[in-house]
């Protein structure tokens, strides 16, 4: 049976909770009881020590149950200093590796923030104020591998979710979701479009599709192009992020980096097949993800010529791919963004394909590059 869990926030709060326990009693907490609003929480504490007379660091390890987390036993400090009162009674900071927004708040969300209330204010003194910065030693580096920045998340994670539980769904019960989603759909929409990611939506919304032409796939895009097949989709637009959706152009149709990730040996076939050279391959390659690869080939002026063949070739393996496994002919386009949502290529198809989408519900449709 799954094992459930609890979100990066509560973890965060958890240790700011054990600082400041341990500012007014002088203990040192193995655990601390959270309220999860609603529900509780016991959180084990990894350490905690006081750092001067009025400040103290505890540390917590993300554990999200058996999702498939990237934050797993992610290290969370939090460092908590008291000071005479000032006009707030809890001030929260972003340390080293939480993010930040666009206009430098940190990138703590609204249930983060009530937690933080519900657990620290009544600890707190009337004459006293407490200042709490989050830290995430490893939070830069995960972050690469988010699509915070296409959220206006920079330099790090967030603490975002609605909930204090993580609750594993197995990937049955996830695949059933989309399928039963997308069978719903296709009755009045025949012209889909799959967006991957929580930021395809945000470049579908900007595009002017509809969302009852929208379905989600998560990482099962090949079983959901097949059930589209099944359910007589005439055509399905795939718009995703380019470091997601070139998988397909090497035939990996599950994207789930835990089962397979090329992407930069994708990206190297096409600067072959494209006359690239050796050097270009070579820089491709040792490139630390899809997005310092592209922006490698800009400088090198083989993006266009790459990412277009990459798109190509997504539509044409996502086409073979249905009539191999559903004996149907769908039609499939491709569009390909960054990862700050910007539309990077597309294949001859796409335009037609997001025209046809737009075009029947009367949206204006913003032309693509």
């Amino acid at each position: 049976m799954a094992r459930t869990g609890y979100t990066l926030p509560v973890f965060a709060v958890a240790a700011a909770k054990a600082a400041l326990m341990h500012l007014n009693s002088k203990n040192s907490q193995v655990s601390v009881e959270i309220d999860l609003l609603p529900g509780i929480a016991e959180i084990p504490i990894s350490q905690v020590a006081t750092l001067e007379s009025h400040s103290a660091l505890a540390i917590t390890l993300s554990d999200p149950g058996d999702n498939l987390d990237l934050t797993r036993n992610t290290p969370i400090w939090a460092w908590v200093r008291l000071s005479p009162r000032q006009s707030q009674a809890l001030v929260l900071e972003a340390g080293e590796g939480l993010g930040k927004t666009a206009s430098g708040e940190a990138a703590i969300y609204s249930y983060a923030r009530r937690l933080f209330d519900a657990n620290l204010l009544p600890l707190i003194p009337p004459e006293q104020t407490v200042t709490v910065s989050i830290i995430l030693p490893e939070g830069r580096q995960l972050a690469q591998r988010t699509s915070n920045e296409a959220f206006g998340i920079l330099e790090g994670l967030s603490l975002l979710g609605t909930s204090g539980i993580s609750q594993p769904l197995s990937a049955a019960d996830h695949l059933e979701e989309f399928r039963q989603s997308l069978q719903t759909k296709v009755r009045d929409c025949t012209d889909l479009v799959f967006c991957i990611g929580n930021n395809g939506m945000q470049v579908a919304q900007r595009l002017g599709i509809p969302e009852s032409a929208i379905a989600q796939t998560g990482n099962w895009i090949g079983a959901m192009l097949v059930e589209a097949g099944l359910y007589h989709a005439n055509s399905v637009l795939l718009l995703g992020y380019q470091g997601k959706l070139i998988k397909l152009a090497g035939g990996i149709f599950n994207t789930s980096s835990h089962l397979a990730d090329a992407k930069l040996e994708i990206i190297s076939a096409a600067v072959v097949a494209v006359g690239g050279d050796l050097q270009a391959v070579s820089a491709v390659l040792e490139a630390k993800t899809a997005d310092a690869a592209h922006k490698k080939l800009i400088e090198l002026g083989l993006s266009e010529l790459v990412f277009g063949k990459l798109a190509e070739k997504i539509s044409h393996k996502a086409t073979a791919y249905v009539q191999k496994y559903a004996n149907v002919t769908l039609k499939v386009g491709t569009v390909l963004f960054d990862r700050k949502g910007e539309i990077i290529s597309q294949d001859s198809q796409a335009t037609e394909l997001l025209g046809r989408v737009v075009g029947r519900w009367g949206t204006h449709r913003p032309p693509l590059p």
